[in-house]
């Protein structure tokens, strides 16, 4: 069964809730896209102390507009530090960070992630899929406080066991796992998806689903899991969108390049003149100049 969010909610949906999930006075390790539009909207909406951290060295960012990657000459924008990239993962390893945001190809039911390689019928050298790897992630995962994970709910993607493992999660979920691995993070707390959200049992570490969007039932997820999925004792709805909701999004994204990916990037002609244009616009009205 499909769900019948309205077209385009179910996207706006899943940075709101990975947003939500970031607490004011918090410094949280981000990426781009959906992880750094969480980051943005939550300091609009309930955290504007956040402090975003990038892997480039941006520590504190008031963005002006969502970054192309994290070299991106917008990174430092208002930032209260540029600091190099061994610094911030040092500071990193160190447990100086509370939270950070991943995106996943595949995890498992004790938040293990793969965002290396789905084998499919092949194998680590030939697989069916190929992925950019870690980058920090494996890091992040290791050793901030707590992980927030975002990715689509699709086929194959909730498996028995991913086919390798980029960033740790609660490894086979036993007791003192991490700690035994020399893992310093707190490991995995939720799982953001475009269907459902996610959370994991603090005595087992399993994966279980805590919230569904609108019109998605828990049959439709359990169809989508390889294990036998538990849920909470109430499983929530997730609310739709309020006006303010959206506005925020449309502030932290006025080009729509995060929402819209290649479409709206196509419908500014690729020009990024126009694009910076655009949201500097955007960003000078939020900042009453």
């Amino acid at each position: 069964m499909s769900h019948d969010l309205p077209a385009g909610i179910s996207g706006k949906l899943m940075a709101l809730m990975a947003a939500k999930e970031l607490k004011d006075g918090e410094i949280a390790f981000v990426g781009i896209g959906l992880t750094l539009l969480a980051g943005i909207v939550a300091q609009l909406l309930h955290a504007p102390n956040l402090t975003i951290v990038y892997e480039s060295g941006c520590i504190g960012p008031k963005k002006w507009r969502v970054d192309f990657n994290v070299g991106d000459s917008s990174a430092a924008d208002g930032a209260v530090a540029l600091t190099s990239m061994w610094r911030v993962f040092g500071d990193l390893q160190a447990c100086f960070y509370d939270v950070g945001v991943l995106g996943a190809a595949q995890i498992d039911k004790y938040g293990n992630i793969n965002s290396t390689a789905i084998f499919g019928t092949g194998d680590y050298y030939s697989p069916e899929v190929r992925f950019p790897g870690s980058g920090g992630g494996n890091d992040i995962g290791s050793s901030v406080g707590r992980t927030i994970v975002m990715m689509k709910f699709q086929a194959r993607r909730f498996v028995r066991r991913v086919d390798y493992m980029t960033t740790p999660g609660y490894l086979d979920g036993s007791p003192g796992a991490r700690e035994r691995a020399g893992l310093v993070g707190g490991g995995p707390t939720t799982v953001v998806t475009d269907k459902a959200v996610f959370r994991f049992d603090p005595v087992t570490h399993e994966m279980y689903l805590d919230a569904l969007y609108p019109g998605v039932t828990p049959e439709e997820i359990k169809e989508g899991v390889e294990w036998d999925l538990k849920l909470a004792p109430e499983v929530k709805t997730v609310p739709l969108p309020t006006p303010e909701e959206l506005a925020a999004l449309r502030r932290a994204d006025p080009a729509n390049l995060v929402m819209g990916r290649q479409t709206a990037f196509q419908e500014i002609g690729g020009d990024i003149r126009r694009y910076v244009s655009i949201t500097l616009s955007a960003s000078r009205e939020i900042r009453g100049y």
